[in-house]
């Protein structure tokens, strides 16, 4: 088993995770919003908990899938992430097609909520075509 491989899983593990929090209790406030800085909903959680579905079958199938997976993925997610940095929506989701843009925030909520797909993203992105990516 590769690298990339193993870090599949990881990601299955992360992303389920982040298809649970609307449904901990604690970890969303009054108005909905996980850990106080962004919303999660039905479709977010169906995102999440597909994208984790392909990061285990990518795992299990091959280097080549999880090196797919991750290029796609993190492609996917890291573009995500800069949108919600930009306009305030992503388009997984299909936000920035349902909403105005909110236009360009720096503020730390703005950066915040949209971390987990920047950094996410990031990495897949660098491990699919760096070092990882050629690892058998």
């Amino acid at each position: 088993m590769t690298t990339l491989q193993k870090l599949c899983f990881g990601y299955f593990v992360a992303l389920m995770i982040a298809a649970s929090l609307n449904y901990v209790p604690g970890l969303t406030d009054d108005q909905g919003l996980a850990f106080g800085i962004f919303a999660l909903d039905i479709y977010d959680d169906a995102l999440h908990v597909a994208s984790a579905i392909w990061a285990l079958v990518a795992g299990i199938v091959s280097h080549r899938a999880a090196r797919n997976f991750m290029i796609l993925f993190g492609l996917a997610y890291l573009g995500d992430g800069v949108f919600g940095i930009f306009t305030g929506y992503g388009y997984l989701d299909l936000g920035i097609f349902t909403n105005g843009s909110a236009g360009m925030d720096w503020s730390l909520p703005r950066v915040l909520a949209n971390l987990p797909h920047l950094a996410l993203g990031g990495l897949a992105v660098w491990a699919g075509f760096g070092r990882f990516g050629r690892d058998t």
